[in-house]
């Protein structure tokens, strides 16, 4: 068997830099970073031939399907797709069934996904208006967060009792992460289109009603209960102009409340609405050019710290259907990294920043060791990466179990061409690998 695997005349990307280097593998580890690493008789060499080799993409935000809603996803195959796109880690996200709302379910959820994933993976535990007492009995060590819903969502996983969010974030003894929008706003805005409509509301008025004073009634009441408890709180998927001004540009080091958001997000805007339709109905929605761009200029000034996915794969059939019986949900996994790449021409974006957006500062904000880098002694989770490749996105070529994609038909110029996962070879560039490396990371998110 192969002592180490040594990748040679790669262009690195890390910690703000760029250069030409040899990185060596060595078990799980990248034993060594060096111009020149001469191989020997038993080493896999991989020649990188100029091509840019990224720690992988961290994903803080995915919805995976498993337990209960395997029609749609399962940890393996998302997490295969993940791998393909050269994401190497991911957050889950609780609203499955059962919902992840107990300790016994988060650690069979746990122990469920053990020998399915192939890439590294952490669980949320999920908020609800009474589970306060398991709430306050988690440790870091046991979840990446506390998910709240603090909008419309789907069976118990919505809190919006006043008393109750106001005791998790006085209480929450790890990272608190919200999904915000304000369920009446919506719901009000949902009357006055079925009034005007009937079932047939046109899919264009979804950012209408999920509203931008939606998001920013509920974003504003979890900033300020965040400040007012001194709690970690983590804001998700960020979508309107007016809701930047509740977050400090700077490190993320420097930060207890942090926000993210989302390639869709920063991709689309309401325009696409006409061609794509129900394809990208999500929560919260995509909403003006303006918006889009409110976020391309917040990320570029430090205000929007992590880029994640949301993603969030629905058979297809049910997204075709009218526009309330439709689910809202992107599967984004597989090319949300390079078309973070893509978006470096559009926004005047050196490489280096995507990368701290995609590995580097999530790694920070939970506390994951020895990765999301490119050091020496740092855990192998790697991305080769043509940049110029020129390929088409087709639904017949996506590899999420639902089988399409809302970038179907659209040309890429980067590419992912190997990953690694712990040091092993998940990704080929033409199959994903049978070998399913993912570890359970450990965060250390506390308050």
């Amino acid at each position: 068997m192969p002592t180490r695997t040594i990748i040679k005349n790669a262009t690195l990307v890390s910690d703000g830099k760029r250069f030409e280097a040899d990185l060596a593998i060595e078990g799980e580890r990248i034993a060594k970073i060096d111009s020149t690493i001469a191989a020997e008789a038993t080493d896999t060499v991989v020649d990188a031939a100029g091509k840019l080799l990224l720690p992988g993409m961290i994903d803080s935000q995915v919805h995976f399907r498993e337990p209960g809603l395997t029609a749609k996803g399962e940890l393996a195959t998302e997490s295969a797709a993940a791998v393909a796109g050269g994401t190497t880690s991911f957050f889950d996200m609780p609203n499955v069934n059962p919902a992840t709302i107990t300790h016994d379910v988060l650690a069979d959820k746990y122990a469920l996904a053990a020998d399915k994933c192939h890439a590294n993976y952490a669980f949320y535990f999920g908020a609800t208006n009474d589970n306060l007492e398991a709430i306050k009995s988690l440790s870091p060590e046991q979840c990446c967060g506390i998910k709240a819903f603090l909008g419309a969502s789907t069976g118990n996983l919505l809190v919006d009792d006043p008393e109750a969010i106001d005791a998790i974030f006085r209480e929450a003894p790890v990272l608190v992460v919200t999904h915000c929008e304000d369920s009446p706003t919506i719901w009000a805005n949902e009357t006055k289109a079925r009034e005007r409509w009937g079932n047939d509301v046109p899919i264009a008025e979804h950012p209408n009603i999920r509203s931008s004073e939606s998001c920013l009634i509920s974003s504003t009441m979890a900033t300020g209960l965040a400040r007012q408890h001194d709690a970690r709180l983590h804001v998700l998927h960020l979508t309107t102009a007016d809701e930047m001004v509740l977050f400090e540009p700077g490190p993320i080091e420097d930060k207890r409340i942090t926000a993210e958001v989302c390639i869709h997000h920063l991709w689309f805007d309401e325009g696409d609405y006409a061609e794509l339709g129900t394809r990208i109905k999500c929560n919260p929605a995509i909403k003006k050019r303006s918006d889009r761009d409110a976020l391309r200029t917040a990320l570029l000034e430090g205000r929007l710290d992590v880029i994640a996915t949301d993603h969030a794969p629905h058979l297809l059939e049910e997204k075709e259907r009218h526009y309330f019986a439709a689910p809202a949900g992107l599967p984004l996994t597989e090319h949300a990294l390079v078309a973070a790449l893509d978006l470096t021409d559009q926004m005047d974006m050196d490489i280096a920043f995507v990368v701290n957006k995609l590995a580097h500062a999530p790694a920070k904000l939970f506390g994951i060791a020895e990765r999301g880098h490119l050091r020496e002694g740092y855990y192998a989770d790697l991305a080769l990466v043509d940049s110029d490749a020129n390929w088409l996105a087709e639904d017949a070529n996506a590899r999420a179990k639902c089988g399409w994609t809302p970038f179907q038909g659209n040309r890429f110029r980067h590419r992912v061409v190997s990953t690694w996962v712990n040091g092993t070879l998940a990704w080929d560039g033409t199959e994903v690998l049978p070998i399913r490396a993912g570890r359970p990371l450990l965060c250390n998110a506390a308050r």
